[in-house]
């Protein structure tokens, strides 16, 4: 089984973030494979370069081999690429798993806070764009934490 694992790449703390996951997700069995994009140099060595046109079709070739994509749909809004990858893994029929962990989406039976809500201005919820979600709901699922990602996966190896 081949992932695509989905995420910004290019702060440190999502590079330790991916390999953080990505690490977990290998060790779950020995039959996955996970392409994770800041692990193929030709395109990601940002010391090097590479056009765009290179990046979209090396990119479009390991998801659209891969039987599975992981999205991290975490900051302060998702990754412009993240984005992409979703709407092409929906367009190829490519399940995907959507990990949304910001810890705003909590308390959402709260008197309190759906109550803020009706503040103008107020929000204590994060957003996150309904159509992707949509897309990923539509051929995939939702989770809040790595553990439910982990579990998520076995339903599909």
């Amino acid at each position: 089984m081949k992932i695509y694992f989905a995420n910004g790449l290019f702060a440190l703390a999502d590079r330790m973030f991916n390999e953080f996951v990505v690490d977990k997700i290998r060790k779950m069995d020995d039959t996955i494979e996970v392409y994770l994009p800041q692990e193929n140099g030709d395109i990601n060595d940002k010391m090097n370069y590479a056009d765009s046109i290179k990046i979209a079709q090396e990119d479009n070739k390991e998801l659209l081999s891969s039987d599975l994509v992981v999205a991290i749909l975490d900051g302060d809004t998702m990754d412009d690429g993240v984005a992409s990858e979703i709407g092409l893994a929906f367009g190829k029929d490519i399940p995907v798993i959507g990990v949304y962990t910001d810890l705003r989406q909590h308390g959402f039976e709260n008197p309190e806070k759906l109550e803020a809500v009706k503040g103008l201005g107020e929000n204590p919820f994060a957003y996150i764009n309904n159509y992707t979600v949509g897309l990923i709901k539509m051929n995939g699922q939702m989770v809040n934490n790595i553990d439910d990602m982990l579990s998520a996966i076995k339903k599909y190896i």
